[in-house]
């Protein structure tokens, strides 16, 4: 039967040696026979032992896991749960990623819209960025409110076109004023604005909001801290 070095199967397996004295030391690889001089040789079986630890380990297994499933007599009755838990890791940390490359996303977009980068103007963007889903979420629920509403106008108009039944349309007319100062408060309790001056976050008062000038991103809105009137960027300002 053949036997290999360290060095020989640290080749044979693409790894080096310090890794392979590491798996050693943490004994979830043990030569099959130690020389006189203290030189480890390990044997066929060794070398497939240390192919898939190697293979278990490019899929982010760690040496506790390995070691674990190793000691097995019967692995497979516990490599499924290892595999799906890995899974699982792999899929959190590509999501991870996922967010930290979208944020670097939003702030590249966003210091191409900005003039003057500084400190206060990064921060700004940070907080916008970091309260992006929330955002989308509020800006979601808004529409979703809105479609039972929508839906309800429509029907009654066409009702009402075609049969000259107007009672449908009457049952809007009757909900949609409170059911449009429902959906305000609503977007007003959870959004609040980032003064371009000083750059502090504020939500102004209720009449301002409602009938300030604005663009999906921004509203023109007099800061509640330092007294600028602008164009003040809009962010999530809920619990």
């Amino acid at each position: 039967m053949s036997q290999y070095t360290t060095g020989e199967a640290a080749k044979l397996c693409g790894v080096t040696v310090r890794t392979v004295q590491y798996y050693d030391q943490r004994g979830i690889l043990t030569p099959g026979e130690l020389t006189e001089g203290g030189r480890r040789l390990y044997s066929e079986d060794d070398l497939k032992r240390l192919k898939v630890i190697c293979f278990l380990r490019e899929l982010g297994f760690s040496i506790d896991s390995i070691g674990r499933l190793l000691a097995e007599e019967d692995p497979g009755s516990v490599v499924d749960i290892l595999l799906s838990q890995q899974e699982k890791v792999l899929e959190d940390e590509l999501e991870e990623r996922r967010e930290k490359l979208s944020k670097l996303s939003d702030l590249r977009k966003s210091l191409k819209r900005t003039s003057l980068v500084s400190v206060e103007s990064i921060n700004d963007i940070a907080h916008t960025v970091e309260n992006k889903k929330k955002l989308f979420r509020l800006r979601r629920n808004l529409i979703l409110f809105g479609i039972p509403m929508g839906l309800l106008q429509w029907g009654s108009v066409i009702l009402w076109v075609l049969t000259g039944q107007w009672w449908l349309f009457a049952v809007w007319a009757a909900l949609v004023v409170p059911y449009a100062i429902f959906i305000s408060r609503y977007y007003y309790k959870n959004v609040a604005y980032i003064c371009p001056q000083c750059h502090e976050v504020f939500r102004p008062t209720f009449k301002e909001m409602f009938f300030a000038s604005h663009t999906p991103r921004t509203r023109k809105l007099t800061c509640a801290k330092c007294g600028h009137r602008g164009f003040c960027v809009e962010t999530w300002g809920g619990d």
